[in-house]
């Protein structure tokens, strides 16, 4: 059975019939070629990460990857800085505020928003030694890097000694969540932009006597 066909010859699509080829529907293709070629880079990050041995590095990224659960790690930190001092809490309750806006965001928006489906652990092998539970949540973003990144950033400009090493810990999760094989590479990025913005949101919120550190000038 044919379409029907117009005096000049064309036809008229049905309801069934494919698209419009027109120069409207290019940008989505491209978009949709960018994003499928972003995903396959995506996994074959995380399966080289799967197929890497580091035996030496598994219990730790394991134990760290366990510990950052809930923000342990940071909100422990944050116990610390309180008791350490008026800038030192000043940092602390901009960081924990910080925490609050990415795990939100990450939980209750992000989540719910893209549907990604954990990765496959026992296809691409990830070694059991390795293995913390898998969450039942969508894998993006990553919402224990979100968490960590929002505490160092928050903390890092209220207390800028703290930055480098409130840093690197915030990076060893991120990438223990793909070492433990719980999230591919891309939800960890997105985890971090995430925290960022977090931060931000947190310190335009706070005191400007909270988001300045102290300055000495030596004579």
């Amino acid at each position: 059975m044919t379409e029907p066909t117009h005096a000049d010859g064309g036809t008229t699509r049905g309801p069934l019939g494919p698209p419009p080829a027109g120069p409207g529907f290019a940008p989505k293709r491209a978009l949709d070629a960018v994003l499928g070629d972003l995903r396959a880079v995506d996994g074959a990050l995380y399966a080289a990460v799967a197929g890497t041995s580091t035996p030496a590095l598994d219990r730790a990224l394991r134990r760290l990857s366990h510990a950052a659960d809930h923000s342990k790690v940071s909100l422990g930190i944050a116990a610390v800085l309180a008791l350490s001092g008026a800038r030192a809490r000043h940092a602390a309750l901009v960081g924990v505020g910080a925490v609050a806006v990415a795990s939100a965001s990450a939980n209750l928006l992000g989540k719910r928003l893209v549907h990604r489906a954990r990765p496959d652990r026992e296809a691409a092998r990830v070694t059991v030694d390795r293995h913390v539970p898998m969450p039942a949540s969508a894998s993006f973003p990553s919402g224990h890097t979100a968490a960590a990144v929002a505490f160092a950033t928050a903390v890092g400009v209220v207390l800028p000694e703290a930055a480098v090493p409130l840093g690197a810990l915030a990076g060893a999760v991120g990438y223990s969540r793909v070492h433990t094989g719980v999230h591919y590479p891309g939800d960890v990025a997105a985890g971090a932009v995430l925290g960022i913005a977090s931060a931000a949101a947190a310190l335009a919120a706070a005191p400007a006597r909270v988001r300045q550190p102290n300055t000495f000038t030596a004579w």
